[in-house]
């Protein structure tokens, strides 16, 4: 397989860790509200002239999936991103990166429940690593302090949200629609759109000024946008499972990000509980061999 095909998912997935560092920088800077719609307006404006034509040609089909569009509208880009950008005002990037990786994993879990794929030893035993990582992340390196909730509200926002992409993405697999990827991906814009403007009336509505009209661009275009465009392209080219692994490189890219333009310190139980995490997830993607075997398989066949 030629290199070339790998850097797509490589560049989505450094811009994506990159978006972690503006959510950090976001903080103070305009309201969680305010950057999680303008963003999603921005996108919607910027796509309208190319997509509008093609999805006026598919407005039937939009009708009658409607309700699908607008929930992945709500999880994908509503709870996912907006939740993330209320997280940042009590956590770190590196938290958010490491958390956000969780997102294979908890797939894998949600697709064994929802879409009734059978488990394998890999999701097992992946998802008690994962968890006992979490658990150090989210504790400070004392899992026992969480007995005593003692958890930032950033880290807990952040598995809710990562939960939500979760999901975001086993619906997407399960609801087979016919349209195409940048119609599909234009409706969910447009309700996502429609679920953050009530927040966003509600305020605090952060003016866009010369400190926050940057953070608003690269997270309305590159991340939202080009982002879409490359993994597409990767999904496309090497398969959706390979292009999921590259997401494990989330937390490595954040730390590093978050070190250069925040000065963000790394300690100990971020090493702990982000290796935990990552061997969870690897072994859930590479474990694939389901632990229980249909009937079917494991009786012969007495017709002749």
């Amino acid at each position: 397989m030629p290199l070339m095909y790998f850097l797509p998912p490589l560049a989505t997935v450094l811009i994506w860790s990159g978006n972690m560092t503006i959510n950090q920088l976001s903080v103070g800077a305009i309201a969680p509200s305010s950057i999680a719609f303008l963003r999603w307006l921005l996108a919607l404006a910027v796509m309208t002239p190319f997509v509008l034509p093609a999805a006026l040609r598919h407005r039937d089909e939009i009708r009658r999936q409607w309700p699908k569009l607008a929930l992945l509208g709500l999880l994908g880009m509503g709870l996912w991103q907006g939740l993330a950008y209320v997280a940042a005002e009590t956590t770190t990037a590196t938290n958010m990166g490491i958390l956000a990786a969780m997102v294979p994993l908890l797939t894998v879990l949600l697709s064994a429940l929802i879409l009734r794929e059978p488990p394998t030893l890999g999701g097992i035993v992946g998802g008690v690593l994962a968890f006992v990582g979490v658990t150090v992340l989210l504790g400070r390196g004392n899992p026992l302090s969480l007995l005593q909730l003692e958890v930032a509200l950033g880290d807990a926002l952040m598995v809710v949200a990562a939960t939500c992409y979760a999901l975001y993405g086993v619906m997407l697999k399960r609801w087979s629609m016919n349209l195409p990827p940048w119609v599909m991906l234009y409706a969910q814009v447009c309700f996502a759109v429609l679920f953050l403007l009530p927040p966003y009336l509600m305020g605090p509505m952060t003016p866009i000024d010369s400190q926050n009209i940057g953070l608003i661009v690269y997270a309305g275009i590159p991340a939202s946008i080009i982002t879409t465009f490359l993994w597409m392209r990767a999904v496309r080219q090497i398969g959706a499972n390979q292009s999921s692994i590259f997401i494990n490189l989330m937390p490595l890219f954040s730390a590093l990000i978050a070190m250069a333009f925040l000065g963000e310190q790394v300690a100990g139980f971020h090493f702990t509980g982000g290796l935990l995490i990552l061997a969870g997830v690897i072994m859930a993607q590479t474990l694939t061999r389901p632990l229980a075997r249909g009937l079917t398989s494991d009786k012969p066949s007495s017709a002749r």
